[in-house]
Order: C-alpha cells, then sequence, then structure tokens
C-alpha cells in the first residue's frame, strides 16, 4: 500500500490535492484491492495492494465522456512473434507501473481520502484528481491517449489497422512496439536501438524492464533461437481452469470433440435432484475461460466451444422467452 501511494508521486506526478469540497459536489468513494500476481510457473510473484476508484458512481456527460480504449489484438501479436522468430529478432518485454496514473483529465472530479492514507488534521477535505486512478470510467482512455502522443513523439509510426502497435525504422533497423494496456512488447533487429527505447520510456514512464519476453498475458513463450523456433503455452492457466471448476482430476482425450457425438435437450436434468444439482455448476465462467484459451494458443478446441456455447446460447434464449 505503501509503494501504490509513493507511485502516485512518481517524478513529481502528483495525482491529487487536498481541496475543500464544493458545495453541492459529492465525493466517489475509493477502496483498496489486493492480488497476488503469479510468474511463469504459478507460483506467487508479488503481492499487489490497488488504490481503486468507485467509478461507477460517476455520470456521464458530467464527470467522464469517452471510456474506450483499444488493446492489441491477440492475432497481431502472434505475427509479429512469427516475424521475430524467423527473422530472429530480439523479444523484450516492459511493463508500465500504475500505468493509468498516467492519464490527465479532462473533467474535474473529487474522491474522498484512501483509508489507512487519511491526512491528520484534514479529514474533512478531499481529493481532487489531477490525473486519471484505476476505476475511474475514462481511465483506460486517457492512459492510452497519453502513450500514443509520447511514442508518436518519439518518432515510432502507428499502424492503421491496428492502434496498439506501432514501427519505427531507422535506415536498416527496424523496431515493433506492441501495447496491451500496461504490458509492452518491444520486438527489433538491434541491441543498441531497443536500449534506447527502453531507456526513453524509463524517463517517460515509470517502468519494470522484465527483459528478454518469457510469459506474456499468462501465456508462456519457450523460444530455441537456434531452430528459429517459438512456442505458445497456457499450461499453468488451463491447469488453474481444470481446477477452478473441479476438472482436475478428469479423464483426458486426445480429441478435443469425439466424432459422432450430438448434444440434445434429452442430455438436460430431468429429476428436481439433478436440476438442482447443475443450477450450483457453472457454465458460462468455464465457456468464457476456454474461449480465451481457444483465442490465445489452442485454435484446435474452436468446435469444441462453438457446440457448448451454442447450447448456452439457446438455454439463455429460452430463459429469455420464459
Amino acid at each position: 500500500m505503501n509503494q501504490e501511494m509513493e507511485s502516485m508521486y512518481f517524478k513529481k506526478k502528483k495525482v491529487w490535492e487536498l481541496v475543500e469540497a464544493p458545495n453541492g459536489v459529492k465525493p466517489i468513494g475509493c477502496k483498496w484491492i489486493y492480488k497476488r500476481k503469479r510468474g511463469v510457473d504459478g507460483n506467487v510473484e508479488t503481492f499487489k495492494a490497488r488504490l481503486v476508484a468507485e467509478g461507477f458512481t460517476q455520470k456521464g456527460g458530467i464527470n467522464y465522456k469517452e471510456t474506450f480504449s483499444p488493446v492489441a489484438m491477440l492475432k497481431s501479436i502472434r505475427i509479429l512473434l512469427s516475424i521475430a522468430a524467423v527473422l530472429d529478432y530480439e523479444i523484450w518485454q516492459m511493463d508500465v507501473k500504475t500505468a493509468f496514473l498516467n492519464g490527465h483529465l479532462e473533467e474535474n472530479i473529487y474522491m474522498q481520502q484512501p483509508d489507512g492514507f487519511i491526512q491528520k488534521g484534514q479529514e474533512h477535505m478531499v481529493c481532487k484528481l489531477q490525473r486519471s486512478i484505476y476505476g475511474l470510467k475514462q481511465a483506460s482512455w486517457s492512459w492510452n491517449i497519453r502513450f500514443d502522443q509520447a511514442i508518436k513523439s518519439f518518432g515510432f509510426i502507428q499502424n492503421i489497422d491496428e492502434p496498439c502497435v506501432y514501427k519505427k525504422i531507422q535506415e536498416k533497423f527496424v523496431t515493433f512496439l506492441i501495447l496491451y494496456v500496461d504490458d509492452i512488447l518491444l520486438i527489433g533487429n538491434d541491441i543498441g536501438v531497443l536500449t534506447t527505447i527502453k531507456s526513453w520510456l524509463a524517463e517517460q514512464f515509470d517502468m519494470k524492464d522484465l527483459g528478454e519476453a518469457s510469459y506474456i498475458l499468462g501465456i508462456k513463450l519457450p523460444r530455441d533461437r537456434k531452430n528459429k523456433t517459438l512456442a505458445l503455452s497456457q499450461a499453468v492457466y488451463i491447469d488453474k481452469i481444470l481446477a477452478r471448476f473441479s476438472m482436475k482430476n478428469s479423464k483426458t482425450g486426445l480429441l478435443p470433440f469425439r466424432h459422432g457425438i450430438t448434444l440434445s435437450k434429452d442430455q438436460s436434468p430431468k429429476t428436481s435432484e439433478e436440476i438442482e444439482r447443475m443450477r450450483r455448476v457453472p457454465y458460462a465462467t468455464p465457456v468464457g475461460s476456454l474461449m480465451y484459451v481457444m483465442l490465445c494458443t489452442r485454435p484446435d478446441i474452436c468446435f469444441a466451444i462453438g457446440m457448448v456455447s451454442l447450447i448456452l446460447d439457446l438455454n439463455t434464449g429460452l430463459r429469455s422467452s420464459i
């Protein structure tokens, strides 16, 4: 929590100032969110505390306008990783610490002082936000605008069809930058140029240098540079899904969907006991989790996911009509 508060003032970055609450203005609340960040092997690496504004109390047109923020598409990441593997480019990774705190606000937003850090003698005062903070409706939009302006000023060109992919070409030196919220991939053919870019990014934002990319967005990147191959693995994520939905000891198979099997209404629970038991079994959540795996690393389960998603859509439509 102390580290989170220190990040609010990184390099003279003052996220808020204490002021008297204006008449008729009700400040939004805030709360602390705690999370365990895991590494490639699934073990906990850091315990993280995040101060989050209660943005659900904001009102459109009053204290926020735009909320949309793009992220790099997974297929774009795969394409650039393939290019890097074939051409033996460097693949480096960086993480922006408290990325959303870098965005500038256009609206006047007042927030209550965070628990545990209320200033003595100033308990009645509120925080007037000068920068965006996690939880605000416009936080991701403000951060994306801030990063886009900064990276373009350094000579990067934004891809027309993929707004979170940038390129910079200097003579024979080629560099690609991929932004996924606060995760950055740097891909290029010259270590010196990449080092210069990393140094510049560290001057602009509070960055964490993760070195050569090995794990991004829950995807492991085992690489064999000698044979110019790079794989994508979500084994840890898949094991986590299996454990979460009590399928850890399930029977394995070679095919994601056996030929000839047809899902029908006859397979639905019939007795009241079966129906009640199935009410406690999640369905939409595991389907969504598997869809993420399908999009990232396992296109072979696409047909199976399509089948179970169809059943979900039919059941949802049936309940809606009832």
